[in-house]
């Protein structure tokens, strides 16, 4: 069978924008069949995309193409885990971030490629996995700071108009329809309608 080279392409969130790192593959000549994408968080390797990847399409042979490390996993030991997987496999890892990994080499040097790329993976896994960590640290840092502030979380809660109760028997007296009592309250209609059925 053909060997067949794949790229992995990721970011955390739906909202965020995978181009730069396509544009890069494409670059290469990646056709869009090729290339694999997530919009999933890199703090495990529990991903729809990456999963399919892995379990069904790379073989032996087959090359994987990743702009750099933490696009793979935000974790190191999961990092390492994944490099061994693919070396055991047969699948070579490409990373564009590293340069090394893009050289071919013959058999009788590949021991001093795998040492520099070790080093390489080891220091820049680490830096991936405290991005995460430092992530992860200003977030409960920046919630604890609005908590004592006493800022609300969710959806906002609305308070109860003063003229609540008189400008809902105009309504009930037919006076007030109840597009203009909500304007009157400065009220959208969802509010309204959730509001008088919790308070009657």
């Amino acid at each position: 069978m053909e060997s067949r080279t794949y790229y992995y392409a990721r970011v955390s969130s739906a909202g965020q924008n995978l181009d730069r790192q396509i544009d890069r593959f494409h670059e290469l000549g990646a056709d869009d069949r090729d290339i694999i994408i997530d919009k999933e968080s890199g703090k495990d390797m529990n991903r729809t995309g990456y999963l399919a990847l892995r379990n069904n399409l790379l073989r032996e042979q087959d090359t994987l193409v990743i702009t750099s490390l933490d696009r793979l996993s935000r974790n190191k030991q999961d990092i390492k885990s994944e490099i061994q997987y693919f070396k055991d496999k047969g699948i070579r890892l490409k990373v564009l971030d590293i340069p090394t990994t893009l050289i071919d080499v013959s058999e009788d040097q590949q021991w001093v490629m795998d040492m520099v790329q070790n080093i390489l993976i080891e220091v820049l896994g680490s830096i991936a996995q405290n991005e995460r960590e430092t992530i992860h640290k200003r977030q409960a840092e920046g919630i604890a700071s609005a908590k004592r502030r006493n800022v609300k979380f969710g959806r906002p809660v609305y308070q109860i108009p003063d003229n609540y109760t008189e400008i809902m028997e105009m309504v009930d007296r037919g006076i007030l329809r109840p597009t203009e009592a909500m304007k009157k309250m400065n009220m959208s209609k969802s509010t309204y309608y959730k509001m008088r059925k919790q308070l009657r």
